[in-house]
């Protein structure tokens, strides 16, 4: 009775539709961002981290003041991967619940309604993860049978829409059998490069065919995407963080690796013994002085700040206090900036085959959302707040309304930790300055919105796409 009385003041809640006004924010001083890759996309829609350096920032701004309005896309998938290209249309990947098929679809801007979808081939892996946009507005994936692809979209005669594919390049020969994709970027000389769950990394070019790979020392497993700069492409393992280039026919060579302390074991929260960050290229200067990741140390983990040319440490800064301290999630990285948030504890349906037992072994989700500074002369970074934000998505920072973006799980018996099934969720907004929460929308309760720390974007019309367990959800301005 105590839950059924619960859920019935969850719904009056939600009735309600908690906004509240959005204040008033100038444009901040969380520049630059990483440079534009002229191979990419636009920055800020181009990448799941919103451009190639991985920074979780965007020049755009989110929703305007004034009353908000959610719509849920129903697609039967979990959807991690939401682009938006110069011609403005969603292009989201996504595994189906089902048969967990990497499948695309292309959106409609104005009702984020599939408009069409294209089956990818599956693999051993979910395959359905990391892709990115490139320069004209293609979805550029690895599927399950280790084939680069780029698929474009493009009106049919009877005036619908289309995807298909429109270049395709054999990577088997670089990754090996039973092995699979989940990180891919272009770097500035227009190659594509590409890490796999075994370790290796590589570097294909479909403009000549040529593919070349490097694999990374025996035991190191790579479990999250990978970051391109100017200066070089970041990969971090499940032992230590590197930064490579590549010769001039493509093979990577290693410029510096920095071991982390990777723990006693995977943290509950986590799907994979050791970091849990893309890497971030971030910096005060050209946007890519710096590379960040954060550690899996215990019982407190570390923002850690390297010299992106040099590997030169900057920092090692506790983080993540006030709660539970883990994160899967990539930091935000702007100008001397950088925000983690925790996901120590979140109760993901389903982990990786080989993710291993936690340690402990089961944790409750408390949240938390930490902000460090790199001095201005780079001398060393300061903790500058710690908050109790329960995010269940990776934030983004908008450069353009000074705020932080993301969804809010809230627990359903007030005042706990405690998950459930049931449980509501909110898009919110955060002043970074602060950390406090701004304003806030009731998306909807229970699991079909559940965001599983997946990353959200925004449209160049202000319109936020989030991905969720059962599709996307469109949150805009009324």
């Amino acid at each position: 009775m105590r839950l059924k009385a619960l859920t019935r003041a969850a719904a009056a809640a939600a009735a309600a539709l908690l906004t509240l006004a959005a204040p008033a924010q100038a444009a901040t001083s969380y520049t630059p961002l990483p440079p534009h890759n002229p191979f990419a996309g636009p920055n800020g829609t181009a990448t799941m981290h919103g451009d190639t350096g991985s920074s979780d920032a965007t020049p755009l701004p989110g929703p305007g003041p004034g009353p908000l309005t959610s719509h849920r896309i129903a697609l039967a998938s979990a959807c991690p991967t939401i682009l938006v290209g110069s011609d403005g249309y969603p292009v989201t990947l996504c595994t189906t619940i089902f048969g967990r098929t990497p499948t695309v679809h292309l959106l409609d801007p104005a009702t984020g309604e599939s408009l069409t979808e294209l089956p990818l081939a599956k693999g051993t892996l979910l395959g359905g993860v990391y892709a990115y946009l490139d320069n004209r507005d293609r979805l550029v994936a690895i599927d399950g049978s280790r084939t680069l692809l780029r698929i474009a979209h493009r009106r049919t005669a009877t005036g619908g829409w289309q995807l298909y594919v429109d270049s395709s390049l054999s990577l088997a020969g670089a990754v090996p059998d039973g092995d699979g994709s989940v990180g891919i970027a272009p770097d500035w000389q227009g190659r594509v490069w590409f890490a796999t769950a075994g370790g290796v990394v590589g570097t294909a070019d479909d403009r000549t065919g040529a593919v070349r790979s490097l694999a990374l020392p025996a035991g190191e497993k790579i479990a999250n995407s990978i970051s391109t700069a100017p200066g070089g492409t970041a990969v971090a393992t499940t032992h230590a963080l590197y930064l490579l280039t590549s010769d001039a026919d493509g093979t990577p060579q290693i410029v510096w690796r920095r071991p982390y302390d990777r723990g006693p074991g995977r943290k509950p929260g986590q799907l994979s013994w050791g970091t849990g960050s893309t890497p971030v290229f971030f910096g005060p200067h050209t946007g890519t002085d710096y590379l960040t990741v954060v550690d899996n140390a215990a019982p407190t983990v570390h923002l850690l700040v390297y010299r992106s040319d040099s590997g030169e440490q900057v920092c090692s800064v506790p983080v993540l206090r006030s709660g539970g301290s883990g994160s899967e999630n990539a930091p935000i990285g702007a100008g001397n900036s950088v925000f983690v948030a925790s996901t120590y504890g979140y109760p993901y349906p389903a982990l990786p085959a080989d993710a291993g037992a936690s340690n402990p072994a089961q944790a409750d989700f408390h949240g938390g959302l930490s902000r460090v500074d790199v001095h201005p002369d780079g001398s060393g970074c300061d903790l500058t707040w710690d908050t109790e934000v329960r995010s269940s998505a990776v934030p983004l920072l908008s450069t353009a309304d000074g705020l932080i973006h993301t969804v809010l799980r809230e627990p359903i018996v007030p005042r706990t930790d405690t998950t459930t099934a049931l449980d509501p969720y909110y898009y919110a907004e955060i002043d970074p300055e602060t950390g406090a929460v701004v304003r806030k929308k009731w998306l909807g309760s229970g699991f079909i919105y559940d965001t599983l720390q997946m990353a959200g974007t925004i449209a160049p019309d202000g319109v936020v796409y989030q991905g969720t367990l059962t599709g996307v959800v469109r949150v805009a301005t009324n």
